[in-house]
């Protein structure tokens, strides 16, 4: 984690990571103003927080209350030596707790990740730079060090090379990548998280059998997304970068929609058109993107080669975002390389849907078959020896796919979590089923999958598929379960160089009637792609271009960045368009308008139906707003400061809908319940000397908005690599 740090007046000073502020400052006797704790309190501090945090990890997933739990920690000091320190951690444990639970707490406090880090011995490195803003690097220990080259299945080059290249690639960008977490819970399983330091919005995650080919994982992905645009999928990427030469990719072309709203000539291809536009409901306003907003310019498309005959057929931006999210995009040594990657993913999500939605009964993996595998068989024992029973089923639906799956189940909540993975060879498929099972979790985090069902309708709708493809944390069958599979086992091997498995899978494409569509995009320095299978790796539905399309944002965007500049008529006009769009009202805020705002603020945890809310508290309609509050307090979980404000506002308003109250008769007492400011900032509300309180002021050009103004930064680099290729 970047942490930058400012010098402010005096000994105080200021560090900024995230979205976060911290302050400290010295004691007076130290020639401080006693504003803040010292840099060193704050050390002491993390140590018992994140001792408290593991604690109540632990109680929160045996359901253990922590009321009567009580943490210490005092610091002794070797009077010869103050380096010298003792960090002595006391519990208090109620006697309700059993013996069991007491040495779980006391081996939870054990692995607080501070004390961990301390124990081990830090090394500290200072440098002076140029300058910390145009300084890049990669913010890991060297793993491409000695003569060693590790050589693995799926990869056209050793492990340590691609990690060399693939950092030479980000660095050239001027990003600065920093791993925030490594895990590493059973043996041969690797999983860690990486981000950009200056955008940590920017970031990816990574598996593998070793911390080499997890590193490649995540570092690959992250220049797939990067190459992809994913990172800014929904995101407004501001008025300069709208109105340049070019918004995405300098091969780009906009389409001006018909006269009637037409989808235009020149838009994609009949195949494609029968399938996104069958009833001829698709209009061409449903393809203006999300990103640049610039419905006066058209429609923006990306060319993709269409493999059937090589030809170019141009695909909308935002029906990318939309339907395909971020299902087929990889990056490679070679382009074989990553299309074989990307393919595989494409059959992984398919083929898991499909398993999925039909109830489909899978065959167990034999046991010979697991032991041509030991190190794979050493990671599912260690799952089995932590008390999670593993089932290994071949996912091939008889030998057509190379798909494998990985089934934990959790006795102690009852829940299951299915893990797929595909590759041609057999061997990386199953690997990849088992990483991407434990890829960022913890033991204690297996407690939140869900339960198994047989309501079918639960297993079948589709916003089941989409949590399966976000986290796999959707909805599995019990029919999943049953001895009697529904197909053989195979033990299957599409295996070969990368340009046979591409062929290869490309052909089965092709038996399958699909056409296939590939961007490449090598524009920064490394190989990347996208492949597109349409009605086949799509994750939303094809529905979502008409009913719930992410360029609605258009529609509001504007007027709710100027809102505290909008008169009367817009803000009416603005909350009639809210409430005829039929938006639920617990819809974010943020995400409906693509800004990324500090979460930490009421901006960042808006929703519409508090908007709505605030507009009718502005306009001075007490009933709407009233009947929003009541709603809000039903479903909120603000802060508790947001929460009390509200529980004030409607006590307020009640009294002003109420004939026969007076506010002055209970404006002491309400005070004293909710305090000066809370009630200042109520009563500005109602008689509009405050609206939109909370909210700070900003616009069209993202003043203040610290946090998505860094996402547009990183943006720019990319945007001035692709404008500088192509000579623009």
């Amino acid at each position: 984690m970047e942490i930058k740090v400012n010098f402010l007046d005096n000994l105080r000073l200021e560090a900024k990571f995230d979205d976060f502020t911290v302050t400290a400052d010295q004691p007076i006797r130290y020639k401080g103003d006693g504003s803040a704790p010292s840099p060193f309190d704050y050390f002491l501090a993390s140590s018992a927080l994140c001792a408290a945090y593991f604690v109540k990890v632990y109680c929160k997933a045996r359901d253990i209350p922590t009321d009567d739990i009580r943490l210490s920690q005092n610091n002794i000091v070797d009077p010869e030596n103050r380096y010298n320190q003792i960090f002595q951690i006391q519990v208090e444990l109620p006697d309700t707790i059993s013996d069991k639970d007491r040495q779980g707490i006391l081996r939870s406090i054990d692995r607080c990740t501070v004390k961990r880090v301390v124990q081990e011995g830090p090394e500290f490195k200072i440098d002076q730079v140029k300058s910390l803003d145009e300084d890049s690097a990669l913010l890991f220990s060297d793993m491409t060090e000695g003569d060693g080259r590790t050589y693995i299945p799926g990869k056209d080059l050793p492990l340590e090379d691609t990690i060399a290249n693939m950092t030479r690639v980000i660095e050239q960008l001027g990003m600065k990548i920093e791993v925030s977490s490594w895990r590493n819970i059973v043996p041969n399983v690797w999983s860690l998280h990486i981000r950009d330091a200056a955008s940590p919005m920017c970031f990816t995650n990574g598996k593998g059998a070793s911390k080499e080919s997890a590193l490649c994982s995540a570092l690959g992905e992250f220049i797939e997304r990067a190459s992809c645009n994913f990172f800014y999928n929904d995101q407004f990427f501001g008025e300069e970068i709208a109105n340049s030469e070019f918004v995405h990719y300098p091969t780009e072309k906009w389409f001006k929609p018909g006269p009637d709203d037409e989808i235009p000539e020149g838009l994609l291809d009949e195949y494609c058109l029968e399938i996104y536009n069958p009833d001829g409901e698709l209009k061409g306003s449903n393809l203006i993107d999300t990103n640049s907003g610039r419905a006066d310019r058209g429609i923006c498309a990306i060319p993709y080669t269409r493999q059937s005959d090589g030809e170019a057929v141009y695909f909308p931006s935002n029906l990318i975002e939309n339907l395909f999210v971020s299902n087929g995009m990889s990056a490679g040594n070679t382009l074989s390389e990553a299309q074989v990657q990307c393919l595989s993913e494409i059959f992984e999500r398919a083929v898991k849907r499909e398993i999925i939605e039909n109830e489909i009964a899978l065959p167990d993996v034999p046991q010979s078959v697991l032991d041509k595998y030991p190190h794979i068989v050493a990671g599912i024992q260690g799952l089995e020896e932590q008390g999670f029973p593993v089932l290994v089923k071949d996912a091939s639906l008889g030998g057509q796919f190379p798909v494998m799956c990985v089934t934990l189940m959790n006795p102690r909540t009852g829940g299951v979590f299915a893990s797929f993975g595909a590759h041609p060879c057999f061997e990386v498929a199953l690997e990849r089923s088992l990483t991407e099972l434990l890829q960022g979790r913890s033991f204690e985090g297996l407690n939140d999958v869900p339960q198994p069902t047989f309501n079918s309708h639960a297993v079948t709708e589709p916003n089941n598929f989409v949590e399966h493809f976000i986290d796999s944390t959707g909805v599995v069958s019990w029919r999943f379960f049953s001895a009697r599979s529904d197909y053989e086992f195979n033990e299957w091997d599409f295996s070969g160089t990368s340009e046979e498995e591409n062929a290869c899978l490309m052909g089965i494409l092709e038996q399958l009637g699909k056409e296939v569509y590939v961007a490449v995009f090598d524009d920064l320095g490394a190989t990347a792609c996208r492949i597109l299978v349409p009605d086949y790796s799509e994750v939303y539905p094809v529905e979502d271009l008409i009913w719930d399309n992410t360029n609605k944002s258009l529609l509001f965007r504007e007027d709710i960045l100027n809102i505290h500049s909008l008169d009367e008529d817009a803000l009416a006009d603005l909350v009639e368009r809210l409430e005829e769009s039929e938006l639920d009202n617990y819809t974010e805020v943020p995400t409906l308008i693509g800004i990324e705002f500090d979460e930490n603020t009421v901006w960042g945890q808006l929703c519409v139906g508090e908007l709505k809310g605030m507009i009718y508290l502005a306009l001075q309609q007490y009933e709407e707003a009233y009947d929003l509050v009541c709603e809000f307090l039903s479903y909120n979980d603000n802060t508790v400061e947001r929460g009390l404000y509200y529980q004030a506002l409607r006590a307020v308003l009640e009294i002003v809908l109420d004939d026969e109250l007076e506010f002055e008769d209970y404006q002491h007492n309400l005070t004293r319940m909710f305090g000066d400011a809370v009630i200042d900032d109520v009563i500005g509300a109602i008689n509009g000397d405050r609206s939109f309180c909370g909210l700070t002021p900003t616009n069209m050009q993202l003043e203040g908005l610290e946090r998505h103004q860094k996402l547009i930064e990183s943006y720019k680099k990319l945007h001035a690599v692709r404008a500088a290729r192509a000579g623009l």
